[in-house]
């Protein structure tokens, strides 16, 4: 049965199953400590943020999981809404440990690669965009200018609480090319994965972020993870033009990435600039 199928595309839009989701990904079953499903919300980011700010209770790795975000928001203020049942909508509480805090712009890179490891488990290649972005390629490799043929099929915004980080991911699972906000976005099914359970998606996302920070701690912010982010980001070595906060505008070869998870952009004669946060568009001809 193909991903398209629309029989196959109906029992991935199915309400998610609180219970069967409590019960498998909570500890001392599964990796989270804390998990909550509610039908609707505006956000999770926020709802989670505006929850820490007020004193509410969520462990590291506690995770609040939507049915239908309403007006998901992105980097810049952008929002969206998606459609019920159609993506996999979930915002994690990051608190970690041992990390210095110019290190902590991994946080969202790393929360990508746990999305791209559970599409490679899934047999779908994905890779990174710096900063916050996972992409999959157009099975009909149509081109589209900043983007080539590849195609955003999720993305992250952390957004920090004290000592706490949001960690919003929000992965297109099922929608129809009609149903997305913008050109350059495709969904799993789209893509055509066979995998558009969000349950499942879910606990392979979970289990890997969890994994990975982990790792990442028992290393001090430095050694395997984040060679393996540079590994699977396809931003480094391509031509990027970079549009940074307050309008400021550089273009040039993507070499790496900096110790703070920064994207070093030459430029060149020598000319080297490490960018801390910006859009990233490809130079594709």
């Amino acid at each position: 049965m193909g991903a398209t199928d629309e029989s196959f595309i109906g029992e991935s839009r199915r309400p998610l199953d609180i219970a069967h989701l409590t019960r498998t990904l909570t500890a001392p079953v599964g990796p989270l400590p804390k998990v909550t499903v509610v039908k609707a919300s505006p956000s999770t980011n926020a709802d989670l943020v505006e929850g820490l700010k007020e004193g509410a209770q969520w462990p590291h790795l506690s995770a609040l999981v939507a049915e239908w975000q309403t007006a998901g928001h992105g980097r810049s203020g952008r929002s969206w809404e998606t459609p019920k049942g159609t993506a996999l909508t979930v915002s994690f509480v990051v608190r970690p440990r041992g990390i210095p805090n110019d290190r902590l712009g991994w946080v969202p890179l790393i929360a990508g690669l746990a999305v791209v490891r559970t599409l490679k488990h899934d047999g779908l290649e994905a890779s990174l965009k710096w900063p916050n972005d996972v992409l999959v390629m157009d099975p009909l490799k149509r081109r589209l200018s900043g983007w080539g043929p590849a195609r955003k099929v999720a993305g992250i915004l952390c957004e920090a609480v004290g000592e706490a980080i949001v960690v919003g991911i929000g992965l297109n699972v099922s929608q129809e090319e009609q149903e997305l906000p913008v050109p350059h976005a495709i969904s799993l099914a789209l893509a055509q994965s066979t995998n558009l359970d969000r349950a499942s998606l879910l606990a392979g996302i979970a289990t890997e972020l969890g994994s990975l920070l982990s790792l990442w701690e028992s290393e001090g912010g430095e050694g395997s993870v984040p060679a393996e982010v540079v590994s699977a980001c396809d931003t480094i070595g391509r031509a990027v033009e970079v549009d940074r906060p307050g309008g400021s505008h550089l273009s040039g070869v993507a070499k790496g990435l900096s110790p703070e998870g920064g994207l070093i952009v030459e430029m060149g004669a020598g000319w080297v600039e490490t960018v801390l946060a910006g859009d990233v568009q490809l130079r594709v001809e």
